[in-house]
C-alpha cells in the first residue's frame, strides 16, 4: 500500500511538471507570434541607414525596435545582435521570431540582421532593391549569406 500511495505522488509531480513544461512552450509559442505579428506590422517602411523607427528603419534598427516593443531588450547593431547568449541556430533549427545574422558582404562578419518568420522567410529592413521593411527568403539572395539564427530568451 505504501508502495502505490509512493508511485502515484511520483506520478502526479511528473504530471505537473509536465503541464508546467507545457505552460511554458505555449507561452514561448505566443512570444514568437507576437514577435512576427509585431514586425509584420511595420512592412513596407522605408529604410534609412541609422533609423529605428517607427517611421524608417536600417536593419539592426528594425530588429532592435520590434523586440523592445514586445519588452525584449537586444543590443542596437547587427554585429551586437550576432553576438547574444544562445546556441547558434541552423536554418533547419529556426522558428518564427528567431533573430538572424548574416555577413552580406562575404568578407568575415556580420553586417545584417531580420527576424525569421517560418517557410523559409524573414523579415527585415533592406538597404537593396525593397529599399524598406520587407519578406525575402532564405534561400535566394540570402542563401549563402546567412549565417545563423538565435532564439531569443523570452520574459
Amino acid at each position: 500500500m505504501k508502495r502505490f500511495i509512493s508511485i502515484l505522488i511520483f506520478l502526479s509531480l511528473l504530471t505537473g511538471c509536465m503541464e508546467r513544461q507545457r505552460s511554458l512552450d505555449n507561452n514561448i509559442i505566443s512570444s514568437q507570434n507576437i514577435i512576427v505579428k509585431t514586425a509584420k506590422k511595420y512592412l513596407g517602411k522605408p529604410y534609412r541607414y541609422g533609423a529605428i523607427g517607427p517611421n524608417s528603419f536600417d536593419c539592426s534598427g528594425f530588429v532592435y525596435a520590434v523586440f523592445k516593443e514586445v519588452g525584449i531588450p537586444i543590443p542596437r547593431t547587427s554585429l551586437a545582435q550576432s553576438k547574444i547568449r544562445g546556441k547558434k541556430l541552423s536554418k533547419k533549427e529556426l522558428k518564427a521570431g528567431d533573430l538572424l545574422s548574416f555577413d552580406t558582404s562575404l568578407k568575415g562578419h556580420i553586417n545584417h540582421s531580420g527576424i525569421y518568420i517560418g517557410n523559409h522567410k524573414f523579415i527585415h529592413a533592406s538597404s537593396g532593391k525593397a529599399h524598406s521593411v520587407t519578406i525575402s527568403s532564405l534561400d535566394g539572395w540570402y542563401k549563402d549569406k546567412f549565417r545563423w539564427g538565435k532564439r531569443v530568451n523570452y520574459p
